[in-house]
């Protein structure tokens, strides 16, 4: 039997590295429009930029994690590394590119789509590191880089207000520093002959499973999961990008949209941390579907509310929603699926996650423009719906056939 070393260096380990991710994810994610558009670039251009970096990035996670399934020496640690690595070069060249919005688009997607495809590979890393022994508490960890990205949203406005939208690439360089810092940290324990024994006996005669329809055929439950979580987040990317829009026509402004933002996310912390606990009382798939009724219940208050006290009563079901369903994918893959396909596991959720979002940029501000808010919250709840119901279909299909002889 592995022994657990220290689980609480692991998990600060595991929360720094979570925080210096979600800090980035803030100024490149969060802030892109505002960086964007202070380049010269119009609202057509920032949506073209970001639905290509997008779909970029839906493509290349599974490739990537194909490749790291594979015995090779891409790691999940070396990824994460030469990732951090090119975000730094390329928001290091940000800095001496002011004028030129082609170089600025090109190499402002490349970034966006790269921390895009290697926030599945840090889950993964977690449960590779976990099976080594070392006892990450996972919920607790994620919960802090959410936190971390509540509280870089709350002082980069008034920083970016300050001293430009300069300070965006800065921040972004120092979060990705601190990255390479703690991501060198990472070394897994020799455990000698008999550990090693045990983690080659899990893996033997095993394969991964890299061509779709096989990986579909063995993995039944997820594969027609991953259509309702890209419901879902047709949904959340809805109220999140559109927030604005929404709290205008309540009566609201900017105010709230920021303390809006910072309710959603510090919300997620205890609802993470809590997660290693629930789930020995409630299993994943449970978890699974709670969350996706929570995205249905936050968007329909919304479509129904008549004021900001029913649009913040809507948002404290991030609780229940995001910051369930989040830690509940991944304890879902590592307990469903082989070892050598976990990898891809968290890459699929985090493809359907990109795909929501980008079917939600394309359809959501055309809906708005045409016929309000409220109908495009209205076909939201639908899409929503429907992910629920597929969500209930796919929990009843079993989450892992075995391969005929």
């Amino acid at each position: 039997m592995i022994m657990k070393k220290n689980g609480t260096v692991w998990t600060i380990k595991y929360a720094l590295l979570n925080i210096a991710y979600f800090a980035a994810f803030c100024t490149i994610h969060a802030y892109a429009a505002v960086y964007l558009l202070a380049h010269g670039f119009s609202n057509t251009e920032v949506g073209i930029l970001l639905a290509v970096a997008n779909i970029s990035s839906s493509f290349l996670q599974p490739l990537i994690a194909g490749l790291i399934d594979k015995p090779n020496p891409l790691t999940n640690k070396n990824f994460i590394l030469a990732s951090v690595i090119f975000i730094s070069l390329g928001s290091l060249l940000l800095l001496f590119v002011h004028d030129n919005k082609p170089v600025i688009f090109v190499i402002f997607a490349a970034i966006y789509m790269i921390q895009f495809t290697y926030m599945p590979v840090m889950t993964a890393l977690c449960f590779e590191y976990r099976k080594a022994g070392c006892n990450i508490f996972y919920g607790l960890a994620r919960g802090l880089g959410s936190a971390g990205f509540a509280l870089t949203s709350a002082w980069i406005g008034g920083m970016v207000e300050s001293r430009g939208v300069y300070i965006l690439p800065v921040v972004t360089i120092i979060a990705m520093i601190a990255s390479a810092v703690v991501i060198l940290a990472f070394r897994k324990p020799k455990e000698g002959p008999a550990a090693e024994a045990e983690s080659d006996s899990k893996t033997k005669g095993k394969k991964a499973h890299n061509n779709l329809k096989e990986f579909i055929s063995i993995y039944p439950a997820f594969s027609l999961f991953i259509i309702s979580s890209t419901c879902f987040f047709f949904a959340h990317n809805m109220i999140n990008d559109f927030m604005i829009q929404i709290i205008r026509e309540l009566g609201g402004a900017e105010k709230e949209l920021g303390f809006s933002n910072f309710l959603q996310a510090m919300l997620e912390l205890p609802a993470m941390a809590l997660i290693g606990i629930v789930v020995r009382k409630i299993s994943s798939k449970t978890l699974l579907l709670i969350s996706g009724t929570a995205f249905f219940v936050k968007i329909i208050l919304l479509v129904f509310a008549t004021n900001l006290g029913w649009m913040y009563i809507s948002q404290s079901f991030q609780f229940l929603a995001y910051a369930v369903f989040i830690p509940a994918t991944a304890i879902y893959v590592n307990d469903t699926m082989e070892e050598l396909d976990q990898v891809k596991g968290q890459a699929f959720i985090t493809t359907s996650i990109t795909i929501g979002g980008v079917f939600s940029n394309l359809v959501s501000g055309k809906i708005i423009d045409t016929f309000g808010v409220r109908t495009a919250l209205t076909a939201g709840s639908v899409v929503c719906a429907i992910g629920v119901v597929i969500a209930f279909i796919a929990m009843r299909l079993p989450a892992y056939r075995a391969e005929k002889s």
